[in-house]
């Protein structure tokens, strides 16, 4: 039994290659009452053409030109033509699992408004993984299988972009594709966590993830990490920052000065600690380094970490357990 129509929503550019694989991938789901608004962002190859070509074998795929430049304008063209009960996103480059868009609409019918259906996922490529994608891919599954995403919301983007759906009233609740702030999955994900939507836990892999050199997410600047950084800064202040309590910085790498200057630029004072003995003493920005000792000097602080390594990081969370501080709360993992 069918229980409402999905929009999915593909803006594609120059991947013509890889196209057939994620049509054919939509076309044989075992739900079928979907539709499809791609959207050519300038294509300089026969996407477009290719794309055209579906559509005319079957009625549920739409193509449209993208009336501006970018993800985000085709993802607002796209979304602007559809008419389905659930909402997704779908890379121009991936596959589906045959029982993705079932699997979803289940879960969303089981719990109803107010949830994110998410899948668990699996990376590709014709050259093999490395191993950062293995590690990003496993933290990211381990997170989704207990539906516990946003408990780690500020280290990476919890929730992978061509693999969620929502019902269309929580999608509008959230904004949608509105917001012009890059990268856009990432702000999209910020936006579910504000508005409390809850993730249903999901064990399954339904979407296979490609990774190849001139994939968007690795070559265009909208995904540097400066852009990340400023989301989580711009989100940790909106949602979770207490302005009645001090506010630390651990780590004075490239991410912990990011941060800092912008921190600095909001006008908000902090602590920022360091535990390399060349740099404690010293001033950044016209801010000085201290110890992370001075951390039992201040009353209920909150602390943004930008420490990447992993045995560093577990060392702080055991430091901040024996001060009673709890994740999410006290403490922050930017990275």
């Amino acid at each position: 039994m069918q229980k409402g129509k999905v929009s999915i929503i593909i803006p594609f550019k120059n991947t013509a290659h890889y196209l057939p694989e994620c049509l054919d991938s939509i076309v044989n789901q075992t739900y079928s009452d979907w539709e499809v608004l791609a959207v050519n962002d300038h294509s300089s190859d026969n996407s477009f053409e290719l794309l055209t070509s579906y559509s005319q074998k079957d009625e549920r795929i739409k193509v449209f030109q993208n009336k501006g430049n970018g993800i985000i304008p085709a993802l607002q063209t796209g979304y602007a033509q559809s008419s389905g009960d659930f909402v997704t996103r779908m890379d121009s480059d991936d596959i589906m699992k045959s029982n993705r868009l079932e699997a979803m609409v289940n879960a969303l019918q089981e719990k109803g408004i107010g949830h994110i259906a998410v899948g668990q996922v699996k990376y590709f490529s014709s050259r093999g993984i490395s191993n950062g994608y293995e590690r990003y891919e496993e933290w990211l599954n381990r997170l989704t299988s207990t539906g516990s995403n946003f408990d780690e919301i500020y280290k990476e983007c919890v929730i992978p972009s061509p693999c969620w759906m929502a019902h269309r009233d929580d999608f509008e609740k959230c904004k949608g594709f509105e917001p012009q702030r890059y990268p856009e999955d990432y702000d999209l994900t910020f936006r579910f966590y504000e508005h409390e939507l809850k993730i249903i836990p999901c064990d399954q892999v339904l979407h296979l993830w490609r990774d190849y050199d001139t994939r968007t997410s690795r070559t265009h600047e909208h995904y540097a990490q400066n852009y990340f950084l400023d989301i989580k800064l711009h989100y940790f202040l909106k949602l979770n920052h207490d302005i009645n309590r001090p506010l630390v910085v651990w780590g004075a790498g490239f991410k912990g000065k990011k941060i800092a200057k912008g921190l600095k630029k909001h006008g908000l004072d902090f602590v920022w600690l360091c535990d390399n003995p060349k740099k404690i003493g010293k001033k950044i920005y016209g801010k000085e380094l201290v110890h992370f000792e001075a951390l039992q000097n201040l009353e209920k602080p909150q602390s943004i970490i930008t420490v990447a390594n992993e045995d560093a990081q577990n060392e702080i969370r055991s430091y901040f357990t024996e001060l009673g501080q709890s994740p999410m709360q006290d403490y922050f993992f930017f990275c």
